[in-house]
């Protein structure tokens, strides 16, 4: 996978930063933890702007994040309330602790998509809330805006000051990440069994 990202890259420049990462949100396997320092290593070569390439690859994921908000406002509360009632055992989610989440997020709606959005695993998965919640768009998209920047901007970074040896740090940031899957998936299992 790592070849063909890196593929990507080489062959569409910005168009292909955006598409990666556009891809990343949509579908969370592909990590960003790989994409982005390899820009930023391009970047380190001389082969591509720094500025263009945070802006390439803030509005691919931005764009896969409203995506999922999309998605999240489409199904609605009332869809999903329902589908817990009737799945709600392998979901392992009940109504009330669904409500309650709900509530917890339209409290901290801000905060909640800001910090999610720098946070691999959580960067994709906190854009469903949202919509189901409606919240409102141009609210979204600017604290989303923010996280995915910060987020787009260290990894670039990282992969710009590694030069050549961001390839020894990848295996780590990505150990890293599907760290925070397995633990999710634990809950998710312990959950299921609970109940």
């Amino acid at each position: 996978m790592v070849q063909w990202l890196t593929d990507v890259i080489d062959q569409l420049g910005y168009l292909g930063i955006f598409f990666l990462m556009l891809l990343e949100n949509v579908f969370p396997p592909i990590p960003s933890e790989i994409i982005l320092p390899f820009a930023g290593f391009a970047v380190s070569q001389g082969t591509l702007h720094p500025l263009l390439t945070l802006l390439a690859a803030s509005a691919g994921s931005l764009a896969g994040a409203y995506f999922w908000y999309l998605a999240g406002k489409y199904i609605g509360q009332t869809r999903l309330e329902k589908c817990i009632d009737r799945y709600g055992k392998w979901m392992g989610l009940s109504r009330k602790e669904y409500q309650n989440a709900s509530r917890f997020f339209e409290k901290h709606a801000n905060k909640a998509v800001l910090i999610a959005r720098m946070i691999p695993g959580l960067r994709t998965l906190i854009s469903v809330p949202a919509g189901l919640v409606r919240m409102p768009t141009g609210r979204f998209l600017l604290y989303s805006a923010i996280g995915t920047f910060l987020w787009s901007a260290l990894l670039i970074y990282a992969g710009y000051a590694l030069e050549s040896h961001y390839q020894r740090v990848a295996p780590y940031v990505d150990g890293f990440t599907w760290l925070i899957f397995v633990l999710m998936g634990g809950v998710y299992v312990y959950k299921v069994i609970r109940r």
